[in-house]
């Protein structure tokens, strides 16, 4: 690539040792989440050659574990990011990774234009691949790129394809004759697009969870709908033509894929009420109450409802999980009259989200299960119980992040903005908002109220003391008894593998000695988990205060839990000590 090699040939010629130190000392690792980095020049960043040895070193993987690899093929997908000064973007990426397996006999199925993440997974699932490729970086910020696996089963990778994988990149670093001429593609016979396919049999599946189409056809209720620069607009719109529904408004300045995310500081909906500001405006011009924007990769979904005082309601991922469980379960009961069927439903969640949905499956009957975070862990233990007659109405994430169809084993920003949609227009019949619905919720199955936030640490080592100092904080080996006013009664460090809880002392859920997380569970009801963010230099925390059906003085426990949040704060995150930047809000 003409453009990285003359920025290494540039600092080569300035003798900047530190940079070309950045660039080269230490490749990027590929883990579960696949890869994401900076796109730019060396090992360090996503290029041309990093992308192609990558690529090399996954499809001799998968020869390895597939006998039938040359006759079921692999999926790619891609977004619309893209890096002027590199020459780097997603489609490129994409098309040099499809010439690496071409070149090996493989059978590729590239997507001919933009597609949200979901589709990838789907296809790997509707077509039987043996795997899915996914080029994005999600909502992170312009100049990132990433490299996201799916095994043929239709889940992101879990250990140890990870660690097999990047063994197999070590082993196939320099690349092969042809790696960098993507043109020979073009007129292979291995080269399949599934665009048409895939958009018309994806938008067929997700109308098993269409459950109102004469309320959809008559609604009055407006919605807006961003992208946020991303992928989503096209897809969400015919969504809701799939669903009856009158298509949504999109916010015009961001409808279209633009790398460049002009409008706002981070395509992150995620981020709150900065990247809805176009989309408040717009509602308030055209009298739509409810907003849905996407993320650029359009996995992900965030929610506003304009409240009776004018002011907008940003919900946050577990209440709009609180929501969707409900709703897709309610949903689920009114279509199966028979009470044995459910012994065999389940709902996921991740251990750092809202316990809500236990608090349902308990009083209702159905199964609850919780996973390690992420939705790789979701959809893997999703497709076991699937393939034991199980049936996984829903899972969710706090990080909004949402599995409402079981075609996708993954979050999905597209089928959940439409059943929001469809859900929220059922509400309006009853002459209810999502907001009264969220508290009747509540009402019924115990408050569930949590505070999410991270602080940024870019120094690895200030967040391994952190972690130690909590893990010997009275002496050696002791957790914290107490954090400030509020008494500890049971610690779960997943790092470790300690769980005090346990008659053994040993955690349930697999641990991981390369990530930080340790859950302190509090005399008062009330749980916290510090993390560390697997794809950004965050160090997170969530917490929860819980109460039985019934107790409905919900002021009094917001109180509780920002004062807990506050000495989680001060005692265990220190921020002034270990210079820890706050969340921006």
């Amino acid at each position: 690539n003409p453009k990285t090699s003359a920025i290494v040939k540039q600092l080569l010629a300035e003798g900047n040792a530190s940079e070309l130190q950045k660039y080269f000392g230490s490749r990027m690792t590929f883990g579960t989440a696949g890869l994401r980095a900076a796109m730019g020049a060396g090992i360090s960043h996503m290029n041309d050659l990093t992308i192609i040895q990558t690529t090399q070193g996954f499809c001799r993987y998968l020869e390895k574990n597939f006998s039938d690899l040359k006759k079921r093929g692999v999926v790619i997908g891609f977004d619309a990011r893209a890096h002027l000064t590199s020459g780097g973007s997603s489609k490129r990426f994409a098309r040099l990774a499809a010439n690496i397996f071409i070149s090996q006999g493989v059978p590729v199925y590239l997507f001919s234009d933009v597609t949200p993440t979901p589709f990838v997974p789907y296809t790997v699932t509707h077509l039987k691949l043996c795997a899915g490729i996914m080029v994005t970086a999600s909502h992170n910020p312009k100049q990132d790129n990433g490299y996201k696996v799916y095994w043929e089963n239709g889940a992101q990778i879990i250990s140890p394809h990870d660690k097999g994988i990047a063994q197999a990149i070590e082993e196939n670093q320099e690349p092969w004759p042809q790696a960098w001429n993507d043109k020979v593609i073009d007129g292979s016979l291995l080269l399949h697009d599934p665009y048409a396919t895939v958009n018309k049999e994806y938008f067929k599946d997700i109308q098993k969870q269409c459950f109102h189409r004469n309320i959809n056809k008559a609604t009055n209720l407006k919605f807006v709908h961003t992208s946020v620069h991303g992928v989503g607009h096209k897809f969400v719109q015919l969504a809701f033509k799939a669903f009856d529904l009158s298509p949504p408004f999109a916010v015009p300045e961001q409808k279209d894929p633009d790398p460049e995310f002009p409008t706002v500081k981070y395509p992150n909906p995620e981020e709150g009420k900065g990247v809805l500001t176009l989309s408040f405006a717009l509602a308030e011009k055209d009298g739509a109450k409810i907003i849905l924007a996407n993320d650029p990769d359009a996995d992900r979904l965030a929610v506003a409802e304009k409240q009776e005082s004018g002011e907008w309601k940003v919900f946050s991922g577990n209440e709009l999980g609180a929501l969707l469980g409900w709703w897709i379960f309610t949903c689920w009961k009114n279509h199966n009259r028979d009470n044995c069927a459910i012994k065999d439903v389940y709902m996921l969640s991740s251990t750092v989200s809202s316990k809500i949905l236990r608090a349902i499956a308990l009083k209702e009957g159905f199964h609850f299960e919780e996973t390690l975070t992420g939705f790789k862990w979701m959809g893997n233990r999703a497709k076991q119980l699937m393939d034991q007659g199980k049936a996984v109405l829903f899972a969710f994430e706090e990080a909004i992040g949402y599995m409402c169809c079981p075609a996708v084993l993954d979050k999905d920003g597209v089928s959940a903005a439409v059943i929001t949609a469809e859900m929220a227009s059922f509400l309006a019949t009853r002459n209810l908002t999502l907001s009264q619905q969220l508290k009747a919720v509540y009402d019924e199955y115990g408050f569930h109220i949590s505070k999410t936030s991270y602080f940024i640490c870019h120094d690895p080592k200030v967040i391994q003391q952190l972690f130690d100092n909590l893990r010997n904080f009275d002496g050696k080996n002791t957790y914290p008894k107490a954090c400030g006013r509020f008494k500890v009664s049971a610690i779960r460090d997943l790092t470790t593998g300690y769980d005090s809880s346990q008659p053994d002392q040993k955690a349930i859920l697999p641990t991981s000695k390369s990530s930080q997380m340790i859950t302190f569970t509090f005399a008062n009801g009330g749980v916290a988990t510090m993390r560390t963010s697997g794809t950004e230099p965050k160090i997170k925390y969530y917490s929860e205060l819980c109460a039985p059906p019934g107790n409905s003085d919900v002021e009094q426990l917001k109180k509780e839990l920002d004062e807990l949040v506050t000495a989680l704060e001060k005692h265990f995150f220190q921020p002034e000590k270990n210079n820890l930047q706050r969340k921006a809000e």
